[in-house]
């Protein structure tokens, strides 16, 4: 008697991918017990990804490469557009892959249990980061939850991420209700986290790494270590992006009119003082509690860039 696997959509955004995509693709072709689907959008690209994805679907029937859409200017758009159009009918777990990265075999199999066993709706995890030269480094992300994090950061690598139908299906209404307005959203994998946070749905941010987590010049958004990375964190939230976003995500999961947000979103300098006494609420770990505090305190007294 043959065994039920779950049924796993894979939505894969790629851009100039050719480094790595073939890796990545036989990682999530080779998934153990779940059978896997791999959709694929490509942001129109300058080293042959495109040929080499059609290519490689005919030769693979479990590939399926989305007809060009035009150019999309990052992952985040690249990501909603897969939301948006591809069908889940038939599909019990919908999960986010980047083009570059080497999952471990049991990396769904895994998922699909911890949402099972915890009745939870959405799933990510820690990763390892590698880099070319053989350094590895954990990344981890699975502290507790506390009440506002879904605001202020992701719950991890979006490329971990993986949903339920239930959220994935909620989630593709509310993509293509906001979609003119989800343009301006830079990080899908927050947006994601945030809307099921937002929607009362349960969220496991598992700590056992589930995949390579591949480290290049050419990352969006890479592995968050060192002082570099400090400062980097720091320089976009002087230049006022990182606040934007917070807002923008506040507003479009529909939290704008909740007291806790009302007391700061217009984030001047008395919101940004109030709210760094809630830090503790806001982020998950300690480290970026006691960041969070002082960033706030900060812009409030130094400011942002105006644009």
């Amino acid at each position: 008697m043959s065994v039920k696997h779950p049924k796993v959509a894979v939505l894969l955004a790629a851009f100039n991918g050719m480094q790595w995509i073939k890796e990545q693709l036989d990682s999530i072709l080779n998934q153990a017990a779940v059978d896997v689907t791999v959709f694929i959008s490509i942001d129109p690209s300058v080293d042959g990804t495109e040929l080499w994805c059609a290519d490689y679907a005919v030769h693979h029937p479990s590939v399926v490469v989305l007809p060009p859409a035009g150019s999309f200017g990052g992952a985040s758009r690249n990501f909603f557009r897969l939301l948006r159009d591809v069908n889940f009918d038939g599909y019990d777990l919908v999960a986010f892959a980047d083009q570059d990265d080497v999952w471990h075999p049991l990396k769904l199999k895994r998922a699909g249990e911890v949402l099972t066993s915890q009745a939870a709706d959405g799933y990510s995890s820690n990763v390892t980061a590698f880099w070319d030269d053989g350094r590895t480094h954990l990344i981890d992300k699975a502290q507790p939850q506390v009440a506002w994090d879904f605001l202020f950061e992701a719950a991890g690598p979006g490329c971990t991420y993986v949903l339920g139908k239930a959220l994935a299906t909620k989630l593709k209404l509310s993509v293509a209700a906001q979609w003119v307005e989800l343009q301006d959203v830079s990080l899908h994998d927050w947006y994601c986290y945030a809307f099921a946070r937002s929607n009362g749905l349960k969220w496991i941010i598992d700590p056992v790494p589930t995949m390579q987590y591949r480290q290049h010049q050419s990352n969006q958004v890479g592995a968050n270590i060192g002082v570099g990375s400090l400062l980097m964190r720091y320089k976009t939230i002087h230049d006022g992006w990182w606040f934007s976003q917070v807002q923008l995500i506040a507003v479009l999961v529909g939290k704008q009119r909740h007291p806790f947000v009302q007391r700061w979103l217009l984030l001047g300098r008395k919101q940004l003082i109030l709210l760094s006494f809630s830090a503790w609420a806001c982020r998950r770990r300690f480290r970026d509690k006691v960041f969070f505090f002082l960033i706030c305190w900060a812009t409030a007294i130094v400011g942002k860039k105006t644009k």
